[in-house]
């Protein structure tokens, strides 16, 4: 793996931090007027030391903690993932161990201060937007992606602050703030993957009013701790009745001691992550908010923030898979000359580099919007006001819907995207990228998982689907975002036309009446979606970005939307042509 600062290295992400992130707006929304600094001037509570009292010193506070990220992501972390890789996790008796590397890796990111980087200052954490956290896990993932897991288990606190008690909050969070707990989210079961009202992990509440889980759970990441610290599984189980489908089903927090890791999972790729088999019998769990709400929402919420740091990782991994696949081809000599002066080889290129640029304009953009309202739910539940009260902001519900829409949006995106550009990395290298003595191989393996867990891109289709439509109605909130954005700048005419095409696409699938037919036209008009949104964003940062970057960044702006438009005008020929032929059982 190449050997560098992976935040400072990276033209594109620089560009991101330097120019296009509208900081104050995230500032704004964070630091709800910097109160964190004017209660440290009052208290001097040691965990608010760092709160900035201004802009300047919050965004020096941010590229001062990616800088120290992307140093150790790209000079030790990418510097023993191989080994990793290769010397994988062991298993015996329940108990998993993890290579020593990774232990020792884990532990300089904590000396540094950056461990936890979900958390709110108030609990202990570096209190950072989702816009820095993404830019974090983007530079850890590009070094490994098993390690990024690991640390955003080790942050999985944020559904015990939205929705813990007091008690819960400060029994917990410190706790993961510190290292000593890691995190886990105990959903899936053995016979029901994503068809999750459908669970049968059972919740007893005994007379002494203690809860009691009895069930299997599969695929859960951590749930075994990490190293010395274990974990607290945060885990979906019925307490209504076999038939009460996701209103049956309430949220518990379990701790790893209380449950049995009957096994870890052989895998693909992502050798270093443990995804567990975990048995629960009667084991101890406390009860997260009200009863009943489990899945609808707080599974919910839990899932949307973790879709979003997958989004995160595939993009950090696509990062590296281009990086790679660049050098190789700067540094391999055929037919007398370097490969990337092969015009095929150079098209390849050419396309990983705007796609990764469009997959960071719609995760940055997807991590804005989560900022611009979850701040406020998080602050005013601090002050002791109600969820309803919160949720009477008009623009706390508008972006809250965005981030709704957004979030699966990009999740899917960015996770198909960065199959294709590893894909791509491997080809440039040939046959010696298909062996494991070149990265791309490990990257092309542990990459494949993204657009499969927590929700396959098909699940994302379905998240999407209605707000894309009811979005793009005369009225409707999705709409409004993008005219408003369209308007903040100069927009080309190919951005024009592709908006009408998208507009022609969305408007063809609604007077669809046919429910199936709707079902399998539904991607098309989520990629549609998805190219439009992409191509606004890259067109959008033309005029903000840096000046010396304007050029290449327009280049590449054009390239991406001519291939949208011949993507959308493709969608359309799907969705026209088969609302003219009945659909058959």
């Amino acid at each position: 793996m190449i050997s560098n600062n992976y935040f400072n290295d990276n033209d594109d992400l620089i560009d991101h931090f330097d120019s296009l992130t509208p900081w104050n707006a995230v500032i704004d929304q964070y630091e709800q007027g910097f109160e964190d600094f004017a209660e440290f001037q009052k208290s001097g509570k040691e965990e608010l030391t760092f709160a900035p009292g201004n802009y300047e010193d919050a965004i020096e506070f941010y590229r001062s903690t990616l800088e120290a990220g992307g140093d150790i992501a790209g000079n030790d972390i990418s510097q023993i993932a191989k080994q990793m890789d290769e010397e994988g996790l062991k298993y015996k008796d329940g108990q998993v161990g993890f290579p020593k590397p990774m232990l020792d890796v884990v532990e300089k990111i904590k000396s540094a201060g950056l461990l936890p980087y979900g958390i709110h200052r108030h609990y202990g954490g570096l209190g950072l937007p989702s816009v820095v956290q993404s830019m974090l896990s983007e530079c850890v993932s590009r070094g490994d992606g098993s390690l990024a897991i690991t640390l955003g288990c080790m942050n999985l606190a944020e559904t015990v602050e939205r929705f813990g008690t007091d008690e819960m909050i400060h029994e917990f969070v410190p706790k993961m703030a510190a290292g000593e707990l890691c995190g886990a989210m105990a959903l899936t079961e053995p016979n029901y993957g994503s068809d999750l009202p459908n669970l049968q992990t059972k919740a007893v509440k005994g007379e002494d009013g203690v809860w009691k889980i009895t069930g299997t759970k599969r695929f859960i990441t951590h749930a075994c701790g990490f190293g010395n610290a274990p974990s607290i599984i945060l885990t979906l189980a019925r307490t209504g009745s076999t038939t009460s489908g996701a209103r049956g089903l309430s949220f518990f927090l379990v701790h790893s001691k209380d449950v049995f890791v009957a096994s870890i999972e052989k895998k693909m790729g992502l050798h270093c992550s443990p995804t567990c088999e975990v048995v629960f019998e009667n084991s101890p769990g406390i009860l997260i908010g009200e009863e009943g709400k489990g899945l609808v929402k707080y599974s919910m919420a839990m899932m949307n923030q973790a879709r979003l740091n997958i989004a995160a990782q595939a993009m950090g991994i696509a990062t590296a898979a281009y990086f790679e696949g660049k050098k190789y081809a700067e540094e391999r000599v055929q037919f007398g000359k370097t490969i990337n002066n092969i015009t095929a080889v150079k098209k390849m290129l050419e396309r990983m580099e705007r796609e990764v640029a469009a997959m960071r304009c719609i995760l940055y953009e997807a991590s804005f919007a989560v900022d611009q309202y979850r701040w406020k739910e998080e602050r005013g539940k601090m002050k002791g006001l109600s969820e309803k009260d919160i949720k009477k902001d008009e623009s706390f519900k508008k972006w809250e819907r965005l981030a709704s829409l957004f979030t699966p949006l990009s999740k899917y995106y960015i996770t198909e995207m960065a199959n294709v550009v590893a894909y791509d990395a491997l080809q440039i290298h040939g046959g010696s990228g298909y062996t494991e003595d070149y990265d791309v191989a490990r990257l092309y393996r542990d990459v494949r998982i993204t657009n499969i867990y927590e929700g396959t891109t098909q699940l994302q289709t379905v998240a999407c689907i209605g707000g894309i439509v009811s979005g793009m109605t005369e009225t409707g909130i999705y709409r409004e975002y993008l005219k408003s954005e369209m308007a903040s700048f100069v927009s080309s005419s190919e951005l024009n036309e592709l908006f009408k095409q998208f507009e022609t696409v969305v408007a063809e699938y609604a007077e669809i009446d046919s429910t199936p037919l709707r079902e399998e036209l539904a991607f098309e008009v989520v990629e549609s979606a998805a190219r439009f949104h992409n191509s606004l964003l890259l067109e959008r940062s033309i005029g903000r970005s840096k000046v010396e970057r304007r050029t290449h960044r327009k280049n590449l702006t054009e390239s991406y939307i001519l291939d949208s438009t011949a993507i959308l005008a493709s969608n359309l020929t799907k969705i026209r042509g088969k609302k003219k032929t009945p659909v058959t059982a």
